[in-house]
């Protein structure tokens, strides 16, 4: 599993070594290796990192809430799920880049913009699979409590949301690769900040081996907080510790 990466590293640093690629824009993996260990000593990655983080999680809590909210609502309530999923689908469709000028004369160019596209991309995905969940539910699980006459919110709490709760980590999996994703594509399109305007700043600047460090750290940043979210469902799921294999 490790074998693969280790020979690929070593074959691009004997390429770059030897004069194979063009080290001004392959620069060998020991060259940024050493860019990386100068930037987290000056604090430079650590501060950019941070900035991000602080809106990856942001946009992610917001989204994810809002999305298992309406999902709950329109996964249970037929009504409300005939009326508006079709608008949702519709709109997730929409390329999230795609609206940042319109994000922008809304919100101005402080954080607020940033953070709405973040969390409207994590919305989408969470609630489109918090309905799938949500409406796949079998009816054999329902039946029981029926029977016993249990309250909307007794069959939402104790058999809706753990029977759902499976397909709903692997969307806050998937979703917080979405947040990762948008958080560097707004940053380099408009931010004076974060690890996406280091990268588009080092590009800038001809620094390339500071543009691949911030490359492979937003690469195991993603790495961590996607393996953080099936942490956290292993634990609360204790019957399905295998989400990380779907």
């Amino acid at each position: 599993m490790i074998a693969t990466p280790i020979l690929l590293l070593c074959l691009w640093q004997a390429a770059s070594v030897s004069g194979l690629v063009d080290r001004r824009f392959w620069p060998a993996p020991t060259d940024i290796g050493v860019a990386f260990v100068e930037n987290i000593e000056s604090g430079v990655l650590i501060s950019e990192a941070a900035i991000s983080l602080r809106r990856i999680l942001t946009g992610f809590a917001c989204g994810t809430a809002l999305g298992v909210v309406i999902g709950l609502l329109l996964g249970t309530v037929r009504t409300l799920r005939v009326a508006f999923y079709p608008i949702i689908g519709a709109l997730y469709t929409v390329p999230k880049i795609a609206i940042i000028p319109l994000l922008l004369l809304l919100f101005g160019l402080g954080e607020a913009p940033k953070l709405v596209l973040i969390s409207a991309g994590v919305f989408f995905i969470v609630v489109i699979s918090c309905v799938a969940a949500v409406t796949g539910v079998s009816s054999s699980y329902l039946e029981p409590v029926r029977t016993f006459n249990a309250s909307f919110m007794q069959r939402l709490c104790h058999v809706v949301i753990p029977a759902a709760l499976p397909e709903l980590f692997i969307a806050f999996r998937l979703a917080m690769g979405q947040a990762v994703l948008l958080t560097i594509g707004i940053e380099i399109i408009q931010s004076s900040d974060g690890l996406g305007f280091m990268i588009w700043n080092a590009w800038e600047l001809y620094l390339t081996s500071l543009m691949y460090v911030g490359i492979v750290f937003v690469s195991l940043l993603g790495v961590v907080l996607q393996g953080s979210v099936t942490f956290v469902g292993n634990r609360i799921m204790p019957w399905r510790r295998t989400i990380s294999n779907h």
